[in-house]
């Protein structure tokens, strides 16, 4: 399907370096060891070693581990607070929902507590169903959604759905008083979204619950609470070289937060003011194959975040300085997104070049160190969001989208078939693509960093990152962009 959210970033962003726009991170370039080719990467969160994806389909080869390593699984409830809470869940949950919590006490997770806080799994469910949810929110609804979420991750999906034609008329003016305008874009026609730009925040929502599950637990009980909003402490080291560039980039992105020392800080992570009206309409609307009400909140928090507190859930608009175009987030956004969602960090490595044109004229690299780039990440438990392209018979880029490879299997025949999810393919199930097919229209991924640092060669380029985003900003507007660290 189509994500125009990544189309409109590469033809916005032609004639510049498209990944020195913004950029979240110390922005490196590297050079190729095996070719002497440049790769452009941005500095993300450094990933831990060893985490590891937990087996819940065949196609995964490394089981779920916690925090500590494979001895910290536990799978027996061992006080009687914990039994206690199991009990009241189960007795609240219908047959299907009663056999994926006892799936997710028997593979670790439920017990699982790599969580920003120490919370378990188990925690943040009972949570859930014990304490006030927000209005218009049922504890069991957003227990239910949590728990099929969490067991299968691949029911996440950006698909709006519909709202009601019941509904539109109180929707339409509530929206116009959260903000205080008739012309804030809402209609009926603009809340009607067919094609979402949602795939950023569909696959970072994804792979949070799918390597971090008692995070997500904890993410979905805060968010669908009454405050809407959820706390995370991070590491500042994960955003930046220095505290300063980091508290300028919590500053950029407008994201509220509090020091907690001079290495960390704790942020405030909220969904935009009409997304509890979209959580309401899915709480007691949702059709097969729509969104959760959990995934309205996870998405609509990750956008805002990366829009810089300027998304808007009903139209799927958003606005903010960094982005000319309305839809989506670019890669700038994406990888501050990801980073403080994961307080980890990663490479985003560009491996397509594309001329003013928006036409793919080549690759930064040739596809076997692609191929390896991507396979040593899995090997290590990391999971790969992709963005990738499709061109016509010109080579001129058409479309594009985010994906995230979680898997790889290889044939007889040596070559290798990944395995990918998609939330924006109508499946709630893993797709195959053969690596003859996905490897040409990889434009870029996002890798750890101990996978490609032996390949390349880093150069710090923060300064440089800046400058290019305030030279455009300038270019297009004729206006000075936020003060930065560059200035």
């Amino acid at each position: 399907m189509e994500c125009f959210c990544f189309l409109i970033y590469i033809r916005q962003c032609v004639g510049v370096n498209v990944y020195s726009v913004g950029i979240s991170k110390p922005s490196i370039y590297t050079n190729s060891v095996q070719n002497n080719q440049p790769i452009k990467a941005s500095a993300q969160n450094q990933p831990a070693a060893a985490q590891a994806l937990y087996a819940q389909n065949p196609i995964h080869q490394t089981a779920f581990k916690g925090a500590q390593g494979i001895s910290s699984i536990r799978t027996t409830l061992a006080t009687k607070e914990e039994k206690d809470k199991y009990s009241q869940l189960v007795a609240n949950l219908d047959k299907q929902e009663r056999k994926n919590l006892e799936m997710l006490l028997k593979n670790g997770i439920l017990l699982n507590s790599d969580s920003n806080d120490k919370s378990s799994t188990l925690d943040s469910l009972h949570k859930i169903l014990t304490n006030q949810r927000a209005a218009g929110l049922d504890n069991k609804m957003v227990l239910k959604e949590t728990i099929n979420t969490i067991a299968n991750p691949f029911v996440i999906t950006q698909n709006f759905g519909d709202i009601p034609q019941k509904y539109v008329p109180e929707v339409v003016n509530i929206a116009h008083k959260n903000s205080n305008s008739k012309d804030d874009g809402v209609n009926a026609k603009t809340i009607n979204v067919e094609r979402s730009g949602a795939c950023v925040a569909a696959s970072i929502e994804f792979n949070l619950a799918k390597q971090m599950p008692a995070e997500f637990a904890r993410f979905a009980e805060q968010l669908s609470s009454p405050s809407l909003a959820v706390e995370k402490t991070i590491q500042l080291k994960n955003l930046a070289n220095n505290t300063l560039d980091s508290v300028w980039l919590l500053n950029a992105f407008e994201v509220p937060y509090k020091m907690a020392d001079f290495n960390s800080a704790k942020l405030t992570l909220a969904p935009d003011k009409n997304a509890i009206l979209r959580a309401q309409i899915q709480n007691s609307n949702k059709d097969k194959l729509e969104r959760s009400l959990v995934d309205v909140l996870m998405q609509s928090t990750f956008m805002n975040v990366g829009s810089q507190q300027a998304y808007n859930s009903l139209t799927d608009v958003r606005k903010g300085k960094f982005n000319q175009n309305d839809k989506g987030l670019i890669e700038f956004e994406k990888t501050f997104t990801e980073s403080i969602v994961e307080d980890r960090n990663k490479i985003s490595v560009t491996y397509q070049i594309v001329d003013e044109n928006a036409k793919l004229t080549g690759y930064e690299t040739d596809f076997k160190t692609m191929k390896k780039h991507i396979t040593d990440s899995l090997a290590m438990g990391e999971n790969v969001i992709i963005g990738y392209t499709q061109t016509d018979d010109k080579n001129i880029i058409i479309n594009g989208h985010e994906i995230t490879i979680i898997g790889a299997k290889q044939g007889k025949d040596g070559k290798m078939t990944f395995i990918c999810n998609d939330t924006d393919d109508d499946k709630p199930n893993a797709i195959e693509y053969s690596e003859d097919y996905l490897l040409p229209k990889i434009h870029h991924a996002g890798l750890p960093q101990a996978v490609v640092e032996k390949d390349v060669q880093f150069v710090d380029n923060w300064v440089d990152g800046i400058n290019a985003y305030k030279n455009a900003k300038s270019d297009t507007t004729g206006e000075s962009p936020a003060q930065s660290p560059a200035a």
